[in-house]
């Protein structure tokens, strides 16, 4: 087992396995030692012989049974008396002292694990772990939805490989109105401030998907996958201010 790149919850669970087996076996032992007194009783009532076996009284000694109540109460019987109560000097059973031990090596081997070798991280450090954990469960995630983006949703990229890829699409569908650089030809100039239908990703991602058909702009939600929409839309709005060579006068209202 990988004591060292266990994680919070690993130490929980094999906590919890340790302590469940604990119990199991003090519940199994209990089971036995009731069903020896058990025998030992019916045996002395019916009048026969009763021979304890070592395992008898192994039993009864972690019970702190050895001699009978009777016995045991004359031992431990104190002078005090209240109202006609006496008091017996009852120490813990054997077999609560030996919980009560377990208790103390568990503590022992927890404070080993988790502060001296650093076996197990901390809560901080679970925490960090956990959080690093879900961000890269985040991002595989995401690439698994990426064709769910829609212009209600849909993020601005900036990281090179995926505006390379909107020029890409760029040049192949939309250079012919647009020009190679975006500098405009027969549909509008895209490196200026002035924008026909608005200038943020999901407005420039609407436009791309939906067209405006009575303007000659064709929609292109059957051709491109929306994450090939998202990434040309972005590398659009990377054109604005790159001031290309003839540039085609502005059209619309000044965008900030």
């Amino acid at each position: 087992m990988d004591f060292a790149n266990m994680t919070q919850t690993d130490w929980m669970l094999l906590a919890i396995l340790i302590l469940i087996g604990i119990i199991a076996i003090l519940v199994l032992l209990t089971g036995v030692y009731v069903a020896a007194v058990l025998r030992i009783i019916l045996k002395q009532q019916s009048g026969e012989e009763v021979h304890e076996s070592l395992w008898s009284r192994w039993l009864k000694k972690i019970g702190g049974t050895e001699q009978p109540v009777e016995v045991q109460e004359q031992v431990l019987m104190l002078d005090h008396n209240y109202d006609g109560i006496r008091e017996l000097d009852n120490h813990m059973p054997p077999w609560l002292k030996f919980l009560y031990f377990a208790t103390v090596v568990f503590s022992v081997g927890y404070l080993l694990a988790y502060h001296v070798f650093e076996w197990a991280p901390l809560q901080e450090e679970e925490f960090e772990i956990e959080m690093q954990q879900a961000t890269i469960a985040i991002e595989e995630y995401k690439k698994t939805q990426a064709n769910l983006i829609d212009e209600s949703n849909v993020e601005l990229l900036s990281d090179a490989a995926a505006l390379e890829a909107g020029k890409a699409i760029f040049v192949q569908n939309c250079a012919a109105c647009h020009g190679n650089e975006g500098q405009g030809g027969v549909g509008p100039n895209l490196t200026d401030d002035a924008w026909l239908h608005g200038c943020n990703i999901k407005d420039v991602f609407k436009v791309v998907k939906y067209g405006v058909p009575q303007k000659g702009m064709v929609p292109w939600q059957n051709s491109l996958k929306p994450q090939e929409i998202q990434q040309v839309a972005s590398y659009v709005l990377s054109l604005r201010g790159t001031n290309p060579p003839n540039p085609k006068e502005p059209q619309g209202e000044k965008c900030e």
